[in-house]
């Protein structure tokens, strides 16, 4: 079953494509620890966890999902949270939607701005709540999932995340920073392209 044709295209023509070596040897003990659990029809829960839960942790559950589908990885299911909650920041949904995203406004708050979406990759597809929240929301997984830090502020808080069966640093430099600034669109969809293409390499490799 096809994603949504962006998206389709997309992972399809990053199928050459590659992260750093860095990179790679950081996800190489997830794609193990995925294709492990596979191999005993577990469930395989990938939490990715920001300071705010506000723009990388989101871009990661999203290309990270959306990949595991292209690439018919059935036991993965992808979720996000931070240290402290904030807001699913605007500029990255408009980023991921730019990409080919279902997102959608749910007419939810969670407290404040803190809006909760409902993102797809496409029709037939589960469909994800996103909003930002600690990484120990009761709505995110409690126990035997493994934890990927793509911040640095982050992986420095939580040398420790309880409950977790893997935890790996894969930090990505924060889009925040041309928040803006004249370039903020290009800032924010590259960053989108990095974090995605990742996540793409370690479906493949799974």
């Amino acid at each position: 079953m096809p994603l949504s044709e962006p998206l389709e295209s997309t992972l399809a023509a990053w199928a050459e494509s590659a992260p750093t070596a860095r990179r790679q040897e950081a996800l190489s003990p997830l794609a193990d620890w995925i294709r492990e659990r596979a191999t005993r029809c577990e469930r395989a829960d990938l939490v990715f966890v920001c300071t705010h839960n506000s723009r990388r942790s989101h871009i990661a559950q999203l290309w990270a999902q959306a990949a595991a589908y292209h690439c018919g990885l059935a036991n993965v299911v992808t979720w996000s949270g931070g240290t402290e909650a904030t807001a699913f920041n605007p500029r990255a949904v408009r980023a991921l939607r730019d990409a080919g995203f279902g997102l959608e406004d749910s007419g939810q708050r969670r407290s404040g701005e803190n809006i909760v979406y409902r993102a797809d990759c496409g029709e037939g597809y589960a469909t994800q709540e996103l909003f930002s929240k600690v990484y120990s929301d009761d709505s995110n997984p409690q126990a035997d999932f493994a934890a990927v830090m793509v911040c640095d502020s982050a992986d420095a808080a939580c040398p420790l995340v309880p409950g977790a069966a893997l935890r790996i640093a894969l930090p990505f430099v924060d889009p925040k920073r041309a928040d803006d600034a004249p370039d903020e669109a290009a800032v924010y969809a590259a960053s989108a392209v990095e974090i995605g293409q990742a996540m793409a390499w370690l479906m493949r490799a799974v």
